[in-house]
């Protein structure tokens, strides 16, 4: 049995009972809490309400924390936060179970080498940094600072950015771009100029007909979604839902129509095919703001909806018959653009399908259509780069980036050139790689052991921190500041403020105190204020506001967005053309196909079955994986594997029973995983949520339950436009525990 994480030069260590918090060094910190004598948090019989916003996810709604006796015993939607308005998911009322998990980091850990073996041991926090910064500086002075690349996730690692930027470092990596986010963004940015944004530029509560593509509301949750989807049903809205499974989100929908994996682009041609030949689409609009309408046409005119019927499984007549109903509804009707968008090689092209069947009804800028958001006008912060610093995007994928870089390369490309020895130091913020990283776990594995150095921060026992050479504690989300949340455009643009409920636990610290403390070992004067409270109150005194009057409620809401275009407003987009580009002038001249096409994917083996993986509503992978209060709920124990009941009886399977699962490659799941026999999948597909299937002992809620999606990663699609990667092109069949 292939297990996946088999070592040889860099052991992976279990992180002794020594290093980790305990339940009994719990009750000692709350303890501790109860007796300080720092007045800026409140110790006795007093409650306390404290605002800030969560991370458990990127949505990073307001949230209300409760304290009494200096210790938080629940954590409520703030009212204040148009993002949550009063209300949060399972994982963000979860986030006791975090701050309090017995097994958090409690101290820095330093690997020791010594006679060919390795050990962790207990270190100071000076020890430990002075280690790291020594370690960082030979490896920039011996291979420049290009050898050295940070992997980021979570809105904490702003401050290390910042740091590494004057240290002469520009790789900065977000895995989540590989899988969801970049292909959207830029595929949405290639066709009207700018992103889609979260929330996402959708009407959705004003809308009368939406389209949704394998979008998984109510089981990612996205708090105002799910808030804005029920108001908008509420007012009559109806949903169609094009999905392999009978999602959550299908359960509310007029329709759910279980269309073959892989072929979202064939049904979006015949439904633009639809609208364009029977004269459907907003011809006006068409005309007069967009390009490119022959070559859409010259692509599309041959997926008429029988073709289309043979490739996606769904009656012509069904097709025809939602898209003339969508051309009923509209403008008040849209496609949503989706979350993870990148299931193959195709997810920009994918992206902008989905773009150019909303241009084709007029929709933009008008209620219930595809709308701009706009940000809170907040200054940027003073930026102290290193006079050499490199602002060059690394990546060799000409449309990785077409707006301003929040990261200089993809994920996938960091392993591949850690592989090549090109990179050779890692410092990881939030990433458990091992389960994290879209090449599958023994590709991450076998470049973490190929790094001269690795630093991971984190607050858990991760699989990754078992590889570091370095292992920092930072303190959770609800002990510490973090940089403003102030970019992100919303149909009411706010500011929000991450602050300390509580004082930080164990010998943890703040990432923003961290990097300060890396950054004066590196000889890095003046990149950072004298303390963080100093550096949040000048940015909010340029907005008219300050750090003491932010903390009030957690967050700054300006004028709301005026969404929706005046009549005979000329529309202009920051595109070449000034114009929708339903055919790219610039994919076209790079080499790549002007408009989406239809491209077959593979089939599954004989006997083996599509992996489809999506989220529970009280998951999000590593950050609650060990949550003891949301791991109570039955459904969030262990992931299972959806199994159509016909496949199921041709394997022999029974409904519960446990089996191990191997992909095409051979492959072995090293847990064992729950079989849920169930008609709300197709026959050709399987189903299971990512993010179980741990194999960290020291994780004690996590550790074997169910199987890990990532481990079964043996085969990776890159889109060559923007490098995204997609593993849906794995396979799993089915072996009986007997």
């Amino acid at each position: 049995m292939n297990h996946g994480h088999d070592l040889n030069r860099r052991d992976f260590l279990k992180i002794s009972s020594l290093f980790l918090a305990g339940s009994a060094a719990i009750s000692s910190q709350v303890g501790q809490a109860l007796s300080s004598t720092n007045t800026a948090f409140a110790k006795d019989d007093r409650e306390e309400v404290v605002h800030s916003f969560c991370e458990h996810c990127f949505w990073r709604c307001g949230i209300a924390a409760h304290v009494r006796n200096g210790k938080i015993y629940k954590i409520t939607g703030s009212e204040h936060h148009p993002l949550s308005n009063g209300k949060l998911c399972p994982r963000g009322t979860g986030g006791i179970g975090q701050i309090y998990d017995p097994d958090r980091l409690a101290h820095p850990i330093i690997r020791e080498r010594k006679g060919g073996k390795s050990s962790l041991r207990k270190a100071s926090w000076d020890e430990a940094i002075t280690y790291t910064a020594e370690k960082l500086y030979q490896i920039k002075e011996k291979y420049g600072p290009e050898a050295i690349a940070m992997l980021h996730h979570g809105y904490g690692y702003t401050f290390f950015k910042e740091m590494f930027k004057a240290f002469g470092v520009n790789k900065f990596a977000k895995p989540s771009y590989d899988f969801c986010c970049g292909p959207r963004l830029q595929g949405y940015t290639m066709t009207y100029g700018h992103g889609t944004g979260t929330p996402e530029g959708i009407d959705m509560m004003n809308s009368k007909y939406l389209l949704f593509f394998g979008t998984h509301y109510g089981e990612n949750m996205h708090n105002t979604a799910v808030q804005e989807i029920s108001e908008g049903i509420r007012r009559g809205l109806k949903i169609v839902v094009f999905d392999p499974r009978f999602s959550t989100l299908a359960g509310k929908a007029e329709k759910w129509l279980p269309i073959k994996p892989g072929t979202d682009i064939a049904m979006m041609q015949a439904l633009m095919n639809v609208l364009i030949s029977e004269e459907l689409y907003d011809k006006k609009f068409v005309a007069e703001n967009t390009v490119g309408f022959d070559e859409l046409w010259a692509e599309i005119q041959h997926m008429t909806p029988e073709k289309a019927a043979t490739i996606t499984d769904i009656p012509a007549d069904e097709i025809r018959e939602i898209a003339r109903t969508f051309a009923s509804y509209a403008p008040a009707a849209a496609v949503h653009p989706g979350r993870r968008t990148q299931w193959y090689a195709d997810g920009t092209q994918r992206v902008r399908a989905i773009a150019i069947l909303n241009a084709l009804t007029g929709n933009y800028k008008m209620p219930g259509g595809v709308v701009k958001y706009e940000k809170f006008k907040l200054p940027k912060p003073e930026a102290h780069p290193h006079p050499h610093f490199k602002k060059d995007v690394w990546s060799k994928y000409p449309f990785f980036v077409q707006t301003k870089p929040e990261n200089s390369i993809t994920s996938h490309e960091v392993v591949q050139q850690t592989l090549e020895k090109e990179v050779r130091a890692w410092f990881v913020y939030g990433v458990n790689v091992p389960e994290t990283i879209t090449l599958g776990r023994k590709t991450a594995i076998e470049a973490m052991q190929k790094l001269d150095f690795m630093v991971a921060v984190d607050t858990l026992p991760m699989e990754v921190t078992g590889y570091a050479d370095i292992v920092l504690p930072e303190c959770t989300y609800l002990e510490r500041y973090d940089d403003l949340d102030g970019g992100r455009p919303y149909r009411t643009p706010f500011v929000s403020l991450r602050q300390p409920v509580v004082e930080p636990m164990f010998d943890s610290k703040p990432g923003n105190e961290i990097a300060r403390m890396m950054a004066e070992k590196l000889e890095l004067h003046g990149v950072f204020e004298d303390s963080v409270e100093t550096y949040l109150d000048k940015r909010l005194n340029k907005v008219g506001s300050s750090l003491e009057e932010v903390k009030k409620t957690g967050v700054l809401v300006g004028e709301p967005t005026n969404l929706y275009r005046k009549p005979g407003e000329k529309l202009t987009f920051k595109t070449p053309s000034g114009k929708i580009e339903l055919a790219s002038a610039q994919l076209k001249s790079a080499g790549f196909d002007a408009v989406p096409k239809y491209i077959k994917h593979p089939e599954p083996p004989q006997g083996y079955y599509r992996i489809l993986t999506g989220r529970k509503p009280m998951l999000t992978f590593g950050r609650t994986a060990n949550n003891r209060f949301l791991n109570e709920l039955p459904t969030a124990r262990e992931n299972e594997i959806w199994v159509n009941p016909r496949i199921a009886q041709k394997h022999a399977l029974s409904h519960g029973e446990y089996v191990h699962l191997k992909n095409q490659a051979g492959i072995v799941s090293e847990f064992p995983i729950k079989v849920k026999v169930t008609e709300r999948i197709r026959e050709d597909s399987v189903y299971m949520v990512h993010g179980y299937g741990h194999y960290y002992k020291k994780l004690k809620w996590a550790y074997k339950k169910g199987a890990s999606h990532n481990q079964l990663i043996s085969k990776a699609d890159i889109d060559q436009s923007t490098g995204a990667v997609g593993f849906q092109n794995n396979f799993v069949t089915f072996i009986k525990e007997a």
